[in-house]
């Protein structure tokens, strides 16, 4: 009997539609149908692997309008970040479009012969996509992949398939055979432990919690699978007493309160130094109350809806009427998965507020008294993946960048994501790098072929 799934609006909590949900042996056909095609893609000309990117990424442009407003429908993101989001689409195609006719190995010089290596691709890719940024980590995983020769099974988050689904119909409207790419919508539970355990599936992408990643690793290492997890955060935002407070104050909501704080990059942890700490949340508190919270799709909200009504639920639950709350922004009333952005004042280091990642608008802010204790409490953390340090202090940006323990560090700003460098997370927060030059490296093994030149 087949399964189906209603997709709703947070925004209006309305039904959207039904997407039929992928069972065990359908997915287990896609990954064969896969394989199959693994031979003929992988044979397809460098150069014309790269063409057919090219046309992929130029079908995502013409319809980065249709895919945004879908996004906004979907996911309830604001319109300006999904037309973001599908730009960032087309823009890792064009990206990784140049990837097929620079996939070169090496001449190792050796005696009696020569000594190559090669880039070959790993066959079926399985990539399981989130529901907080749909779009952009969908096109992480699968434009290296398919750049690198590899086939791609593709499993979105159940409440937010919409934007797959459409990538695959425009991926097929570019040239791309269909069952080079599959976008197959189904629980974690069937399709992704499907990638998981299937054999023929050589590799599996996943971004999600660390809980999950961490059983995605131990079933993958069954098979010695290869993985590249991106994980959880409970990021730092570090600022001194010497930086630009006002700027550090009014950007602080938006490196953490950006779709509604579902961001595994957001800075949910303001450490501030003691001496400027009762000014920066001087400075904090109006910048908190002027995020505009409302209508997605209206051009000029800030911050839209939680993704459903169990999350919602999660994210209050840190808030208990003792909760120390210093104050909070605003949020309609009314039908939506809705939530205040949020600032807490926690006295103590385990308090949840502090070492959880809630996923949600709540942000703790907490003094620290200098340099060392700074890091030390931006290290207290089993996460590591971004955060940001504010300082004029050329040296101690640099001093204090290398001290921190996350992937991905911004110094004077909230940056986290460029699809021309690495991202990734150190200890719970991940393994492996996407993006960046080197990300199609995860996608092939080294093959070293030695001939011999000797005399018979």
């Amino acid at each position: 009997m087949t399964q189906t799934f209603e997709v709703r609006n947070p925004a209006t909590e309305q039904v959207l539609r039904a997407v039929e949900l992928t069972s065990a042996e359908q997915a287990d056909a896609a990954i064969e149908r896969a394989h199959a095609a693994m031979p003929a893609w992988r044979a397809v000309a460098p150069g014309d692997r790269a063409r057919l990117l090219r046309r992929f990424a130029d079908a995502v442009d013409a319809d980065i309008e249709h895919l945004a407003r879908l996004e906004v429908a979907n996911s309830g993101h604001t319109i300006g970040n999904a037309r973001w989001e599908a730009g960032n689409v087309r823009d890792v195609l064009h990206y990784y479009a140049a990837a097929p006719e620079r996939l070169t190995g090496k001449q190792i010089p050796v005696p009696g012969g020569v000594n190559v290596t090669f880039a070959e691709p790993l066959g079926v890719v399985g990539v399981i996509v989130p529901w907080n940024f749909p779009m952009p980590i969908a096109g992480w995983g699968f434009a290296p992949a398919l750049a690198a020769g590899n086939t791609v099974v593709l499993k979105p988050a159940e409440l937010t398939p919409l934007t797959a689904l459409r990538l695959a119909e425009l991926a097929r409207e570019a040239g791309i055979p269909e069952d080079v790419f599959q976008v197959l919508p189904g629980k974690g539970g069937v399709v992704g432990q499907r990638f998981v355990e299937h054999p023929h599936v050589r590799k599996v992408v996943f971004t999600g919690s660390t809980e999950v990643g961490r059983r995605i690793m131990a079933g993958c290492a069954a098979q010695v699978k290869r993985v590249t997890l991106e994980l959880g955060g409970k990021n730092a935002n570090i600022v001194f007493a010497d930086a630009d407070l006002e700027r550090a104050a009014a950007t602080a909501p938006y490196g953490v309160f950006d779709n509604a704080g579902q961001d595994c990059c957001a800075r949910s942890r303001i450490l501030v130094q003691a001496s400027v700490y009762d000014r920066f949340l001087e400075l904090l508190e109006p910048a908190v109350k002027g995020v505009v919270v409302g209508d997605p799709s209206a051009e000029t909200t800030e911050m839209g809806p939680l993704i459903s009504a169990a999350h919602r639920e999660r994210v209050r639950s840190y808030l208990p009427d003792d909760a120390q709350v210093a104050f909070r922004g605003s949020a309609p009333d009314g039908a939506g998965y809705w939530f205040p952005p949020t600032v807490v004042t926690p006295t103590s280091a385990t308090d949840p507020l502090v070492t959880d990642e809630i996923f949600g608008p709540v942000v703790a802010v907490v003094p620290f008294a200098d340099e060392a204790e700074a890091v030390a409490m931006a290290n207290d953390t089993a996460y590591g993946l971004s955060g940001s340090i504010w300082t004029r202090d050329v040296g101690r940006a640099l001093r204090v960048s290398r001290g921190v323990e996350a992937g991905n560090l911004s110094v004077n700003s909230h940056s986290s994501v460029r699809y021309w460098t690495p991202f990734g997370g150190f200890k719970q927060s991940g393994l492996g790098r996407e993006l960046g030059p080197d990300a199609v490296e995860a996608f092939t093994e080294v093959k070293n072929v030695f001939i011999s030149t000797e005399e018979r």
